[in-house]
């Protein structure tokens, strides 16, 4: 008898099922929504693809600087990857129905966390190799040979790795006595809040981790910038001027996007009585930076600029002329 009321308890307090309360829209918006997501899924997907195989099989972009970039949508396509095509479901199902598993959403949890924090550290690593180009430019070759861009690499993706798991062991250890999360997807804040033990350690190490995360790569991101902004002050080579604004300007503006939506979505943490602009917040932590970075660097970068009008451009023109073609 004791040991099928054990179980029971089990059951009750460890819930291998967990229900997502997901987004809260009506009836009328439930297409609009979702037509928007799926748009957003495919056009981060196109572009993001798109950019890591330009730059796999382009030679002329075998260069640190896009090799370190390729990171970003490699990361970007993981991100969406794991909380995208989920939420699309559960908007088309009842909330009652928005039925997920313990291990599947410690697992998006995990990729979740993985995909902010290593989206700061790879954006750190592209500023130490601006910093490189702009400020040692004579040993550039140099320092920035195969192993370093192999290092920076391993350190951005491994440091990441090790905080974020060291972030969900610290929940996975807990027992739970709620099946509710209260987000659009899982994360660690909604997995350790079903527990009734002491959180404390876990809101310790949150915060920890949270305040190492934004100083660290604001104050490497500002000592970098203050430093080429140095060198260009003193440097009367305009050539030379400009391509380091162009680079660099292109850099911080993915930075700060990414750094405006993460303080954003932190923010409305601390205000419950609106959860639906959390909710709005951290779903578009992932789209927006995700399907700007393409853009951005697309837009700015001369070879890549080049590479998608020599692609484009024959289609273009030979659909034209089978188009005049026909008509004559």
């Amino acid at each position: 008898m004791m040991s099928l009321v054990s179980a029971m308890d089990n059951y009750t307090f460890n819930s291998l099922n967990l229900q997502i309360e997901g987004l809260k829209v009506t009836v009328h918006s439930v297409y609009p929504v979702f037509f928007f997501l799926l748009i957003s899924y495919i056009f981060i997907m196109f572009t993001n693809v798109g950019i890591v195989v330009l730059v796999c099989i382009e030679r002329s972009l075998h260069q640190p600087m896009y090799l370190l970039f390729c990171n970003l949508p490699i990361n970007d396509i993981i991100g969406n990857s794991i909380m995208l095509p989920r939420l699309l479901r559960d908007i088309l199902v009842p909330p009652s129905e928005r039925i997920i598993s313990y291990y599947e959403c410690v697992v998006q949890a995990f990729f979740s966390h993985m995909f902010g924090t290593a989206s700061y550290a790879i954006l750190m690593i592209m500023a130490f190799d601006r910093y490189v180009a702009i400020c040692n430019p004579l040993r550039y070759a140099t320092i920035m040979n195969n192993r370093m861009v192999i290092k920076l690499t391993v350190s951005a993706w491994g440091v990441s790795f090790l905080l974020v798991a060291v972030l969900l062991g610290l929940t996975i250890r807990l027992n739970r006595c709620r099946a509710v999360i209260t987000n659009p997807y899982c994360d660690n804040a909604s997995l350790f809040k079903l527990s009734c033990e002491s959180v404390f350690i876990n809101n310790v190490y949150g915060l920890s981790f949270t305040v190492l995360l934004f100083t660290s790569s604001m104050g490497s991101t500002m000592l970098t910038y203050a430093k080429i902004t140095a060198v260009c002050l003193t440097n009367k080579n305009k050539a030379l001027n400009s391509k380091a604004l162009k680079t660099c300007s292109t850099h911080l503006s993915v930075y700060l996007i990414l750094l405006l939506c993460g303080m954003l979505t932190i923010l409305m943490h601390r205000f419950p009585q609106h959860s639906d602009y959390r909710k709005l917040s951290s779903i578009m932590f992932h789209i927006l930076p995700s399907g700007l970075n393409p853009i951005i660097y697309g837009v700015q970068s001369k070879e890549i600029r080049k590479l998608l009008s020599n692609l484009f451009l024959p289609l273009i023109k030979g659909g034209s002329n089978t188009f005049v073609i026909t008509t004559q």
